[in-house]
């Protein structure tokens, strides 16, 4: 034999050579071969182990690199090819060396496949049936079972000839595990294991039932008593095949434990059958040894034991749930399942035990014995880990198994008794709903559903945690993707683009599955907040300090706030989003029935809420969702659900439109009723609600059931949906107005016309929003309205505060005069109250600027929405004022002054208006100030005759006052004073001649009335009303007491109570300045004299300036205008000095002539007024120069010298350098212009052309001629005027006469009225067209021009507030 060839030299000669041949590539070479001889070689015993080793690994070089050649050589002859076989088997258990047995076992193996023949299969078996037969030990046998072990691995056709052909083999086999070697059984079970597990466990259902029977507890036995690895790897191999076999796992749960302990001796199977049979009836499933050598399998450190243990405990469950499980628990197997997952990462172990768990928590026996309290921390501290690998399978069983357990957990046996492990397990939930799986993440969103129950919460219960896992859901369904809306047409698409939108449409199913799941946690936990809402022990945590609990984060409040937070900011446009295209019945069902919780938890938050979701079209998003998916009683959970969320945002939007007394309460309970019986039943389409609406309801056995019920509930709800704006409109207007008219109609047919009161509220509300697209009702239909609304006993029970209400009454006449007034004054009613119309004398006596500031503020601030609606409907329905006025004269204050407010409003802008608005209402007014005048004769007024006297007396004043500051100067009332104008000046001079001066409200009007005539009209139109006034004894014994109370302010005794307020003597004093020019004027006769201290206002004006108001200033500074006008003697006003302002009698030259003022009163009166214009406000500018003005024009008439020393003086100086250092706005203000021209026209060597005049002429050129205001341009007209005729030193050079003469041409012609002038407009308030107050005319007299500085009496009243002086 050759170190190539397969043949033996020694005896191949005599070998014929049709056995022997070159076998190797078909490229030529190979090896030559000799079957004979290898057959020779391995027969005979003479050959070395080496030699045959040889030959047959060169034999299974050829099989594996020349398939068929040897074949070709064996089919000359069956006989030698079956030797072959024979010779192979035999050397299985003849030959000794381990190596060349291993190959003789590999070669004989190819060799079979070679053969591809059923004839040498059979023959092997045979063969080795035969050898174990004529044995009595099976002791040589183990090379033997590897082969056939090998064998069936190789071939499956072997498994199953076997297992179907050759029964006495497989009782050979069944023995051969009886023998005490562990390498020969773990053989002989590698052979089962084999038999068990080729062609997916079909061979195993073709075995005996006795052979398998007996292969399962010769199993058991083996396992209980097995050491070796090997063995065991082996065993628990079978024992995993077997027990996926129902039956097999019947039997191994059913064998006894004295069956598995049995004699190893025993081999007969037919009484093993028995005895097995007889056990199973005796004993039951507890004693099972089974349960046992699993659990010893978990003790094991190999983790693949553990995780098949846990796999075949898994698979006995499967198979028998119910009797399996209990041995199982009480062998404490889960015990040891919980310890695995405390101390294993390994995904197959950690997935095993995970599943194996689930099944044993199905037997209530699991947690009576506390299984899962013993093992809850060990699951949760596997989670978070299983979360962290990469099969996110894994994670997904363990969330199940923790589901599972909370599930079933009983409620008296709390898992998480304290804070720590109920923050551990939220946490792995938590990690749970952040995996990226979707899966996962719905597997943790079921588990934390669970969590929520109230049995699970620890004490305190942790609010925190369960608003985190709240917001973790909610930012993980925020970001689920879009439903695909081309999914269902994928089958026309190509084959790429369709495998494409399936994966979408598997997405997109995923997305729903999680958001049906999120919501069921979504709703647990409002659930579970509503049970802590009940249970005053879980709403608050004792541990909270009570002061902190509803800002907590730990608190039910914070909780509940972070539901409604995220229902309303993520799942409400969620769920609509995905349902928009597909609407989920399930899905809806549950987000529903969360809307619903939200308005139990906060009862508070609800009214925003619920306007929210109605003004969003979630009427008719619930109302299409019932229409579509629950017509026909289908889902009928989903109608309950939208049902009880309709109820619950309709009766709050009722809350909220009515008041809260006992007959809402009567009515919202039945309300409650009518929706609660009737919303279940409107599962129709929108579309069929008018044929609803207009269907003859018949008889009508119920009152909240029925026909006529539905309606009256469909009523409700186009109301509450229609009351959100235009995009909650259910129904085309023209059919909700014809339907509701239909109905209201039809009530009354049936007898009755009275509806139930939030019905027929309902039904007015829908006719008064529906009415623009609707002609006016007439005939029947409108006679059926105005009698159904005459049903009701209180016609403010239905009303509804929308200006819709307003212009449907106003609409129609009928209804106007029945129900106008009392809509109007509801309509006043709900909005908010001014305040009472006296201030305080505290208010009174505050800073003159902050009271001026505030009333620009209030002044300037434009109406609120009420009041501009309110002036809507007048433009449209002009005898809505008639009734505003009858409320000024004749309601309570509040609501009096609401429509004094309105009208005043009005009034400013009656431009907009009809023409002779103010010449309608006069009328009016001067009937309600006779009827006041005659109720209060004998009576004085203001003493509480009656109480609607005393609240319409101000009022109707403040109205006349505002309408004549409103009324156009264009009015012929200025032209001529007659009429009704002379009327109710004559009543309002009365009255205020009544008056005590404690009635400031009255007074206040009054006076600033009475003024109000005098400086708006020209001079030549008021001598009757100055005679008039004049011969008003007791109009001006009042102004005496207020004067007089003035001028005791600084008598220490004198309380702050007894002083008029400042706002009534300022008001006096503007009075009295124009009846003392007007009666110098008109030479009128004076019946009663005023006097007036001159001493005390001097004093005022110098030294208590600081805390005396900015108006009553300039009222001082405008009567000693007018005095000394009139130089110091008047007949109406008699002016009385002190020892402060002349020197001691017998007076001297200067004093006399200057008397009662003094030489001294002139000087400090120019102090007072120097020290004014340093202030710098714009009133007390002007009233200052004006008053200067005057004071310069007496000094000079009176003495010359005096004049000329108060405009030298060196305060004159300083005086003019401040005001010129202040700015360009204040150097060119026409105060500024006027003052320097009285000083240069009184020959003041104050001025200087350096740098004064200079300093004007430059800011003039800086801003531009055609920048200045018309009255600026008019003060620098003449102080350039002035500048050409005065003496200056030193004198002007040419150049700057030049400048002054072509400043003068840039100013234009000088205006007729300016020519009249020989000064500016002494305008004291608001002269400045900025303002925007239309200027008197200029009259060209000397007296009448320093009467007239006044603009606008509207403005100057209106900004002092209804409580202060219209000046």
């Amino acid at each position: 034999m050759t170190t190539a060839d397969i043949v033996y030299d020694k005896i191949h000669f005599r070998h014929d050579p049709k056995w022997s041949g070159r076998l190797g590539p078909a490229e030529g070479g190979g090896l030559l071969l000799c079957v004979a001889c290898v057959i020779e070689m391995l027969e005979s015993d003479d050959v070395a182990s080496v030699r045959k080793s040889f030959a047959l690994s060169g034999i299974s070089g050829v099989l594996r690199c020349s398939p068929g050649a040897l074949r070709e050589l064996l089919r000359q002859d069956p006989k030698i090819s079956l030797r072959f076989t024979s010779s192979l088997l035999v050397m299985l258990h003849t030959v000794e060396d381990p190596a060349t047995v291993e190959k003789a076992d590999q070669v004989l193996v190819q060799l079979l496949l070679e053969l591809q023949s059923e004839l040498p299969f059979r023959f092997i078996l045979d063969e080795i049936h035969k050898q174990l037969s004529n044995q009595l030990s099976v002791k040589g046998f183990l090379p033997t079972f590897n082969f056939l072990g090998n064998l069936v691995e190789a071939v499956p056709y072997v498994a199953q000839s076997l297992v179907t052909q050759y029964v006495p083999l497989q009782e050979h086999l069944c023995r051969a595990l009886l023998y005490p070697d562990e390498a020969l059984k773990a053989s002989v079970l590698h052979v089962w294991l084999k038999l068990f597990g080729t062609a997916g466990g079909s061979a195993a259902q073709s075995l005996p039932v006795a052979i398998r029977d007996r292969v399962c507890v010769l199993l058991l036995q083996t396992l209980t008593s097995a050491s070796s690895p090997q063995l065991i790897n082996v065993c628990v191999g079978l024992l995993w095949l077997l027990v996926q076999l129902e039956e097999a796992v019947s039997v191994l749960m059913n064998c006894p434990s004295n069956q598995v302990m049995c004699d190893e001796n025993q081999n007969n199977h037919t009484n093993d059958s028995q005895i097995l049979s007889q056990n199973q009836e005796q004993q039951s499933p507890d004693h099972c040894p089974l349960p046992l050598i699993l659990k010893k399998l978990l003790l094991s450190g190999e983790e693949m034991f553990q995780a098949t243990s846990a796999k075949c405990i898994a698979s006995v469950l499967l198979h028998s749930p119910s009797p399996c499980s209990a041995p199982f628990i009480k062998a404490d197997i889960p015990e040891f399942l919980f310890d695995r997952l405390a101390s294993s990462n390994s995904e197959v172990l950690l997935w095993s035990v995970y599943s194996c768990l689930v099944l044993l928590t199905k037997d209530p026996l699991f947690f009576c014995q506390c299984h899962s309290v013993y093992g809850i921390e060990s699951l949760v501290r596997s989670l978070k880990e299983s979360l962290r690998l990469t099969n996110l399978e894994v994670p997904k069983q363990g969330l199940l198994l923790l589901t599972e357990i909370l599930e079933r957990q009983p409620p008296s046996v709390r898992l998480f008794p304290s804070a720590p492990e109920f923050v551990a397990v939220s946490e792995a939930v938590l990690a749970g709903v952040s995996s990226s799986c979707l899966l996962v993440a719905t597997q943790a969103a079921t588990a934390a559903s669970v969590l929520f129950r109230l049995n699970h919460q620890s004490r305190p219960v942790q609010y925190r945690e369960i608003g985190g896992l709240i917001e973790a859901i909610t930012n993980r369904i925020s970001e689920l993707p879009l439903p695909s809306t081309a999914h269902h047409r994928s089958s026309f698409f190509s084959p790429s683009l369709s495998v494409v939108l399936q994966g979408n449409l598997k997405r997109s199913s995923r997305s729903e599955e999680f958001l049906l799941q999120a919501l069921v946690c979504f709703q647990a936990a409002c659930r579970l907040a509503e049970k802590c809402a009940l249970e005053p022990v879980l709403k608050e945590n004792t541990f909270t300090a009570p002061s902190k609990h509803s800002d907590a984060p730990d608190s039910l409040e914070s909780l509940c706030q972070c539901l409604l937070r995220c229902c309303d900011a993520v799942w409400i446009p969620t769920v609509i989003r995905m349902c928009e295209r597909a609407p989920n019945a399930q899905i809806l069902q549950h987000f529903y029935t969360i809307l619903s919780s939200q308005f139990t938890l906060l009862p508070s938050h609800m009214p925003v809420f619920a306007n929210k979701l109605a003004s969003s079209g979630f009427y008719r998003l619930a109302l299409e969702h019932k229409g579509l998916l629950c017509a026909g009683n289908r889902n009928p959970n989903l109608n309950a659900s939208c049902c009880g969320f309709l109820q619950k945002l309709s009766m709050c939007l009722l809350s909220q439109s009515e008041p809260a007394s006992g007959a809402y309460q009567n009515d919202a309970e039945e309300a409650e009723n009518l929706l609660q019986y009737n919303l279940p039943t409107l599962c129709c389409r929108l579309s069929d609600w008018p044929s609803l609406l207009c269907e003859a309801p018949g008889l009508q056995l119920c009152e909240y059931k029925g026909p006529r019920a539905i309606q009256y509930c469909l009523l409700i709800v186009l109301h509450l949906a229609l009351q959100q704006g235009d995009r909650s409109r259910l129904l085309p207007d023209q059919t909700v107005f014809s339907s509701v008219v239909w109905v209201l109609h039809s009530v009354q047919e049936q007898g009755s016309c009275a509806l139930p009161r939030f019905v027929l509220r309902s039904a007015l509300y829908l006719l008064a929003m529906t009415q623009d697209k609707t002609p006016n009702l007439d005939g029947a239909p409108f006679n059926c309205v105005i009698k159904a609304l005459s049903s009701c006993q209180s016609f403010s029970s239905l009303y509804i505060h929308h200006p819709a209400l307003l212009h449907f009454i106003c609409r129609y006449p009928e209804l106007a005069e029945k129900f106008g007034p009392l809509v109007l004054e509801l309509w006043l009613t709900k909005q908010v109250q001014h305040a009472d119309a006296e201030q305080t004398m505290a208010d009174i006596q505050e800073k003159g600027e902050e009271r001026e500031s505030r009333a620009d503020e209030m002044h300037d601030q434009e109406p609120d929405t009420e009041t501009m609606e309110l002036l809507t409907l007048i433009e449209k329905y002009p005898a809505v004022i008639l009734t505003l006025l009858d409320m000024v004269c004749t309601r309570e204050a509040p609501l009096a002054g609401r429509a004094l407010g309105v009208l005043e409003v009005l009034l400013r802008g009656q431009r907009e208006y009809e023409a002779d608005f103010c010449t309608s209402l006069r009328p009016a007014l001067l009937q309600e100030l006779q009827r006041l005048s005659v109720e209060n004769m004998g009576h004085g007024l203001g003493e509480g005759h009656t109480a609607q006297a005393v609240n319409s007396l101000p009022l109707v004043l403040k109205l006349l006052c505002m309408m004549q500051a409103s009324d156009p100067p264009s009015s012929s009332y200025y032209s001529k004073m007659d009429g009704v104008h002379f009327k109710l000046l004559y009543h309002v001079s009365n009255i205020a001649g009544r008056l005590k001066p404690t009635n400031t409200g009255s007074l206040l009007p009054a006076l600033s009335y009475l003024y109000c005539c005098l400086s708006l009209s020209p001079a030549h139109s008021t001598d009757r009303a100055v005679s008039m006034l004049l011969s008003n004894t007791g109009l001006m014994d009042l102004l005496q007491t207020v004067l007089s109370s003035s001028s005791s302010l600084s008598a220490p005794s004198l309380s702050p109570s007894a002083c008029p307020p400042s706002a009534l003597l300022c008001c006096s004093h503007l009075l009295l300045s124009s009846l003392i020019t007007l009666q110098r004027v008109h030479s009128a006769q004076v019946h009663k004299s005023i006097s007036w201290s001159l001493d005390t206002a001097v004093q005022r004006l110098l030294f208590q300036k600081r805390n005396t108001d900015n108006l009553l200033l300039v009222s001082y500074l405008r009567l000693l205008q007018a005095l000394l006008d009139v130089d110091l003697a008047s007949a109406v006003v008699c002016a009385s000095t002190g020892p402060g302002l002349v020197g001691p009698r017998p007076l001297g030259v200067e004093d006399g002539a200057l008397y009662p003022l003094g030489s001294r009163g002139a000087q400090c009166l120019s102090t007072a007024v120097s020290g004014l214009l340093l202030q710098k406000h714009e009133l007390l500018l002007r009233a200052s120069v004006n008053c200067l003005s005057s004071l310069l024009g007496f000094l000079q008439r009176k003495c010359p010298t005096t004049a000329k020393y108060v405009v030298c003086q060196p305060w004159s100086r300083f005086l003019l350098y401040c005001l010129l250092s202040s700015g360009e706005s204040c150097l060119l203000h026409p105060a500024i212009l006027r003052l320097i021209t009285l000083l240069l026209q009184h020959g003041s060597t104050a001025v200087l052309w350096e740098p004064d005049l200079r300093q004007v002429m430059e800011a003039v050129e800086r801003r531009g001629v055609k920048e200045l205001s018309e009255e600026a341009t008019q003060a620098l007209r003449l102080l350039l005027t002035q500048i050409q005729s005065s003496v200056l030193q030193p004198p002007p050079t040419e150049e700057h006469k030049q400048r002054v003469r072509s400043m003068t041409e840039s100013l234009g012609p000088q205006s007729p009225a300016e020519s009249c002038s020989p000064s500016l407009p002494s305008n004291v308030l608001y002269p400045s067209p900025e303002v925007k107050h239309t200027q008197t005319p200029h009259i060209c007299t000397k007296h009448t021009q320093a009467n007239t500085p006044y603009t606008s009496c509207r403005h100057i009243y209106t900004c002092k507030t209804l409580d202060t002086v219209a000046i």
